[in-house]
């Protein structure tokens, strides 16, 4: 379990689902849909719903790209973290959301799978976190003509290798939206 202290909560995070992020991602609406039915299962189960956007030259705040999709809505009281980086955790105040709410777990959602996701599900687990990733809701563009592997490669070998990711006293692991547990760790 996580090695942070009194740290009993589980957190979804739902990383940069932003109009200008996922316009043309692979199985867009079907991960859309996936995170939109998590975000409604964390609420009921009074899980704090942890929003993740990116701002950068392609993402201008508050331009239309920037935007969280219209297909999902913070709730009033949700955290949302501003980033500039791929780790969500780096140079934001996710850390101290985090903390106040008391969460060692996060469920992990969003995109890019090969860029912002990695790089939060490597940052959370460095960090002290448990770190799952939801295998079906989590999704990316299709950058082959960059060298990358096609989209769904790139989502089956991230869901490949973090299924066994640990690190001393925390785990990684993947589970399908189906799956997911909101409930808090024995204390």
């Amino acid at each position: 379990m996580t090695t942070l202290n009194d740290r009993p909560n589980t957190a979804l995070i739902v990383i940069d689902l932003q109009n200008g992020v996922v316009a043309s991602a692979y199985r867009r609406q079907e991960v859309l849909d996936a995170v939109n039915a998590l975000v409604e299962r964390a609420r009921s189960a009074q899980a704090p719903v942890i929003w993740v956007r990116h701002t950068d030259e392609e993402l201008k705040a508050n331009s239309e790209a920037w935007r969280i999709v219209d297909e999902l809505a913070p709730a009033p009281g949700e955290a949302i973290v501003e980033k500039n980086y791929r780790d969500a955790f780096e140079d934001t105040d996710l850390e101290q959301v985090l903390a106040r709410l008391r969460v060692g777990k996060l469920v992990v959602t969003g995109a890019q799978t090969d860029m912002c996701v990695r790089s939060t599900l490597h940052g959370a687990l460095v960090r002290g976190y448990d770190a799952t990733l939801v295998g079906d809701a989590h999704t990316t563009v299709d950058l082959t003509q960059r060298g990358a592997p096609p989209p769904e490669a790139v989502i089956s070998h991230t869901n490949m290798y973090w299924r066994n990711q640990k690190a001393p006293g925390r785990a990684g692991g993947v589970v399908q939206s189906k799956d997911v547990d909101f409930a808090p760790a024995n204390s």
